[in-house]
């Protein structure tokens, strides 16, 4: 039997607090005041149990792991991690080597349901909820005749998208990353936050965010075929978006940007149809600027800075000095103005491959559309 320990326990841990990200009346995770977190766990029967922060991964702000954790007489198994970064982070228990959710915390998606723990970022808010205007995130089915299956994307429309139906509105397609799943830019995003509040201080211009899986396949397709979410973007999504809301539905207002695995789609997409989109953004795509050669890479585009200067009225390029892929990002970005390419390069200090850093790409690249 698997538990965390619920309200009342331990109520001599000095200044720390529940995490936000807790299920309610959960103690614990607890976050103290110097970031170090405390993770308990009931597990009478385990001979082994550590602490794994993201599946095993190295780049999360918990720290590496994984961390031993202590049993006590009674069951239960503690550790304290040494001073996180702020941020959202994923991590299982690992009970005699097989990994198990912490019962006490939220579940995310990460190829499966994982654990995950929010660190507040002190004096930090433009992602958290405020006293500002809200949008309205809405879960849109559809039919996609090239998968031949209904498929649901999640939509952020503005405050003010019900108030006056004479206006119309840009789209920004935001894709998630590999394994992830379309409302994890809502859960551990925070996209609408972000937007409302963006909104609310005048730093961005009213839009449409849609957010849809980003797997696709052809009916009957095994599970090594290619993937298809460009056609389905361009030949599905894209029309039943303008079809169904009050769209500007033009290049011009057109935008498509996304992280990690999201962020190679956004760079693949955008480049390859300027006639769809004239913004792009990748938020630590990692992999499209590993493997990128000017001259064949995405048939050659870039190898034309004028027309890609032309026509792009944005490029991002970001990544976060902590995360795998600055490696690869920095040089990618290096070799972008070599070729003279106009783009904005932004890194965010100190992040991994994690949520906060995307949520600092979004506030800085939503703004810059659409002027």
């Amino acid at each position: 039997m698997l538990s965390n320990l619920g309200a009342g326990f331990g109520q001599d841990v000095d200044d720390s607090r529940p995490a936000p990200t807790n299920v309610r009346g959960a103690e614990y995770p607890r976050i103290h005041s110097d970031n170090r977190v405390t993770f308990r766990l009931k597990a009478p029967e385990a001979r082994k149990v550590q602490l794994q922060p993201n599946d095993g991964a190295v780049e999360n702000g918990l720290g590496k792991g994984p961390y031993n954790m202590v049993r006590g007489d009674d069951g239960v198994w503690t550790v304290t991690t040494p001073p996180a970064v702020p941020g959202l982070h994923l991590y299982d228990f690992l009970v005699d080597g097989v990994p198990a959710n912490d019962p006490g915390s939220e579940a995310f998606i990460s190829g499966r349901a994982t654990s995950g723990i929010e660190v507040p970022e002190k004096g930090v808010d433009f992602y958290l909820p405020q006293d500002v205007p809200h949008g309205v995130v809405q879960e849109f089915w559809y039919y996609s005749k090239l998968t031949a299956e209904w498929r649901h994307a999640y939509v952020y429309t503005p405050p003010d998208y019900d108030r006056d139906i004479r206006v119309r509105y840009p789209v920004l397609y935001l894709q998630h990353g590999g394994n992830g799943d379309p409302i994890g830019w809502v859960r551990g995003g925070r996209v609408n936050f972000i937007m409302d509040n963006l909104l609310a201080a005048k730093k961005s211009v009213p839009m449409l965010v849609v957010m849809e899986h980003g797997y696709a396949n052809r009916p009957g397709d095994g599970p090594n075929a290619p993937d298809v979410f460009e056609d389905l973007v361009i030949q599905d999504l894209i029309p039943t978006i303008d079809g169904h809301y009050r769209t500007l539905a033009d290049r011009e207002h057109r935008a498509i940007a996304g992280l990690s695995r999201g962020g190679n789609q956004a760079l693949q997409i955008g480049v390859g149809h300027l006639d769809t989109f004239a913004y792009i953004g990748d938020f630590s795509g990692g992999f499209s600027a590993r493997d990128f050669k000017a001259d064949t890479s995405y048939n050659g585009i870039f190898k034309k800075p004028e027309v890609l200067n032309t026509k792009l009225k944005l490029l991002w390029v970001g990544t976060a000095t902590a995360e795998l892929y600055y490696q690869y990002l920095k040089p990618f970005h290096e070799t972008l103005d070599k070729l003279g390419i106009r783009h904005i390069y932004y890194e965010s200090p100190g992040t991994s491959h994690e949520w906060l850093t995307w949520r600092r790409h979004l506030n800085e690249f939503a703004p810059r559309l659409f002027r």
